[in-house]
């Protein structure tokens, strides 16, 4: 019982809660109640005839749209056309078919501009037909149209809405995997890139020089370049499936790491709220993070580390702290700088680096 809950829950989760199976169904009894309720006065045959039709329309409309979503639509059409034949009637029944098909075919996403004016225009003659052959008054043919008008357009509004929103989301989606092309491209050109280098330069000692021992720890280096781009690689796919835990926690980790790998202390201090943030910008500090580090175990071995995330109003902070060891070079050689500033830059930020008081501190700051 439970499985078939969760089943049917998931089902209403992901359905449309405008022209979805909730929406239909609930349209079908609403359809079949007036049909039950119908008690034509005049032209009877002719009324139940219109009905008839209608209900088949809409119970084929029903099986085909989610296969044959075309003529599902178009026997739609034919339905609220048939509808409206008898809808000037005394029996509400025909009315109720006539607006409930005709607000629906107006809202569906497969026909047209032109082919819903045609319907709404071909509907109008009918119903000012209809009203006419049942000897309607001139000003309840006109109400009814003012509201046939209304419902179509309604229907239009909610279905560019609709389609609104499924642009968003087709550009979010094509976003996203750019986002994941360019971060796995990041992280394999480094790893690769230093890889293919330190194989030539392998190459080099064995065929020019003979240098078997140089060549050996070239190769060796090489195995850990491997394994290092291997580990990032993972990590930043997992970090672009959301499998990560969240932001601090995650720098945590990496703090935790760096102690352990090169026995220094390593410290995060944590200032604001904590809050969610976007994929992008955490991505993009985990990785400003992690190459923070690595150059800080490069640069000034031995030496603390103290990380600082800051949430601010609008933007997150990352700072990462580390004491040189003597004095830096003017121009900031070998810390790698300005891979970390294209990356921040992608995701709208901003990076800076320096040194000051004897500490290097690397700072970015990326929106929310």
């Amino acid at each position: 019982m439970r499985e078939v809950w969760g089943r049917v829950t998931r089902l209403l989760a992901a359905d449309d809660p405008e022209t979805g199976r909730l929406m239909r169904a609930l349209m079908t009894l609403v359809l079949a109640w007036s049909l039950v309720v119908a008690a034509p006065d005049r032209d009877a045959v002719l009324v139940w005839s219109a009905l008839a039709v209608a209900m088949a329309c809409w119970l084929a409309f029903v099986l085909l749209d989610g296969r044959f979503p075309g003529p599902a639509t178009a026997l739609l059409a034919g339905g609220s056309a048939a509808a409206a034949t008898a809808a000037g009637s005394e029996s509400a029944a025909p009315t109720v078919f006539l607006f409930a098909m005709l607000l629906l075919f107006a809202a569906h996403m497969t026909p047209g501009m032109t082919a819903i004016c045609l319907v709404t225009v071909a509907d109008l003659g009918l119903l000012a037909a209809s009203m006419a052959w049942f000897e309607q008054p001139r000003t309840a043919i006109a109400v009814q149209g003012a509201v046939m008008m209304c419902t179509v357009l309604f229907a239009l509004h909610r279905r560019q809405y609709r389609r609104a929103l499924q642009d968003r989301a087709r550009a979010m989606a094509l976003d996203e995997r750019a986002r994941i092309a360019r971060e796995l491209h990041d992280v394999l050109a480094h790893s690769l890139g230093a890889l293919g280098v330190q194989l030539d330069v392998a190459e080099a000692l064995l065929t020019e020089r003979g240098d078997v021992p140089g060549a050996v720890a070239r190769i060796r280096r090489s195995r850990g370049l491997a394994r290092q781009g291997l580990v990032e690689a993972r990590a930043a796919v997992a970090a672009l499936r959301e499998d990560v835990p969240p932001l601090p926690d995650a720098l945590r980790l990496l703090a935790d790491d760096h102690h352990r790998d090169h026995a220094v202390r390593a410290e995060l201090r944590t200032t604001g709220t904590r809050r969610p943030i976007t994929p992008a910008a955490e991505v993009c500090l985990l990785r400003t993070a992690r190459e923070a580090l690595t150059n800080a175990a490069r640069h000034s071995p031995g030496l603390p580390v103290t990380l600082d995330l800051t949430y601010g109003a609008r933007c997150v902070r990352l700072t990462v702290r580390n004491p040189l060891p003597g004095e830096p070079s003017p121009t900031g050689s070998g810390y790698g700088l300005s891979g970390m500033r294209e990356r921040v830059a992608l995701a709208g930020g901003t990076l800076a680096a320096g040194a000051a008081g004897g500490v290097w501190e690397v700072r970015a700051e990326v929106p929310e």
